[in-house]
């Protein structure tokens, strides 16, 4: 006679008996870590005030002591593979946690340091004959939006067509030789950018010359290969069906690359675009160099110096004057007033990707 075994109802919780941890487990165990783990760091910082308690080594031990606790209890009460897998999962948990740190901690010590300005004056007004406290960075902002936005407008369709010919057309050395000297492109410091424009326009006009468009070249110099990079990536996982498609109904190539290619990859292009933009908005050695700094509001790239917000947080803070912490506050400030404008600006990229995105229909 064969004996029927049945197998436990669903919904029934599982328990340490069923070869399997019940989902509250490894939480539980997780706690008891830190429990245990401060409870050791407690003792030892005994007679002690609160403020030489080691927090650090406090989590360090904690984590170290539930991977060794979930895989012994996994291991007994499920299976070693079972105990292999929480132990992977722990580890790229607490890799995931170590790389988040710094970007928390970043943006904590911004925040904390720079809403302290965050008022109508500060967006209001310029340095203009500020001395000590007061004063705003309008002006820095105004600098920050036109140099980016120049140098954008003048990357991106230089980046994208040269993306587009090495994917659609480029063949033999000469790509070869274009995707060489972006990749060296790609790593060149910013100050060699900002040095190459400075010098090209000191021979055509003069030394010492200074302006917003000569920062705007220096940025395009930097976004163009990170632009190209990005798109053709993105262009060469494009379908090659449905170019065939294309071809087959009598469409030309460049008519296919505009109306089928770009519209299948455009939410990738924009990311890659922002992340161009990204990568230069901060940027601080070329623009002292190209744009100069200035007190005053200046709307005209093709005249005089311009300020933007990196340069106006470096000078804030290397040159403090009579009124130190108001110099550093105006640092911090502008520096989460940049930070703000970059998630601005992802969010309306995605925005924009979205909307041009190619729809499908029947859902």
């Amino acid at each position: 006679m064969t004996t029927l075994t049945t197998a436990p109802a669903a919904g029934t919780s599982a328990s340490l008996t069923s070869g399997k941890l019940p989902k509250w487990a490894p939480w539980a165990l997780l706690a008891a870590s830190f429990v245990i783990s401060a409870a050791i760091f407690g003792v030892a910082a005994a007679g002690s005030s609160l403020a030489d308690f080691n927090i650090v080594g406090t989590a360090i031990v904690g984590i170290l002591l539930y991977m060794v606790i979930i895989t012994v209890i996994s291991s007994i009460a499920e299976s070693r593979r079972k105990a292999v897998d929480r132990l992977m999962t722990a580890l790229v948990a607490t890799a995931f946690l170590i790389a988040l740190l710094p970007l928390v901690s970043l943006l904590w010590t911004v925040v904390a340091n720079g809403i302290e300005r965050f008022d109508a004056e500060f967006f209001s007004y310029s340095m203009r004959n500020v001395v000590g406290e007061g004063g705003g960075i309008v002006h820095a902002i105004w600098g920050t939006v036109l140099i980016t936005l120049t140098a954008t407008i003048i990357s991106v369709p230089i980046g994208l067509m040269t993306s587009i010919y090495l994917v659609e057309y480029g063949r033999g050395k000469v790509a070869k030789a274009i995707t060489f000297f972006v990749d060296v492109m790609t790593g060149i410091p910013s100050i060699v950018a900002g040095l190459f424009i400075y010098a090209v326009f000191a021979l055509i006009f003069k030394p010492g010359i200074s302006m917003g468009f000569m920062g705007a070249l220096a940025l395009a110099v930097l976004m163009t290969p990170v632009v190209v990079r990005g798109s053709e990536e993105l262009l060469r996982i494009v379908p090659n069906e449905l170019r065939e498609a294309s071809y087959a109904l009598g469409v030309p190539k460049w008519l296919t690359i505009l109306k089928v290619v770009l519209p299948t990859s455009i939410a990738g292009i924009m990311t890659s675009v922002m992340l161009a933009i990204s990568r230069v908005i901060g940027e601080t050695a070329p623009l002292l160099l190209t744009a100069g700094f200035t007190q005053s509001m200046n709307l005209n790239i093709f005249n005089g110096q311009m300020m933007t917000l990196p340069v106006f947080a470096y000078n804030q803070y290397m040159n403090q004057g009579t009124s130190p912490d108001a110099a550093v506050a105006r640092a911090w400030a502008a520096a989460l007033t940049l930070i703000l404008i970059v998630m601005v600006l992802n969010l309306l990229a995605r925005l924009i990707a979205k909307w041009f995105a190619p729809k499908v229909s029947g859902r």
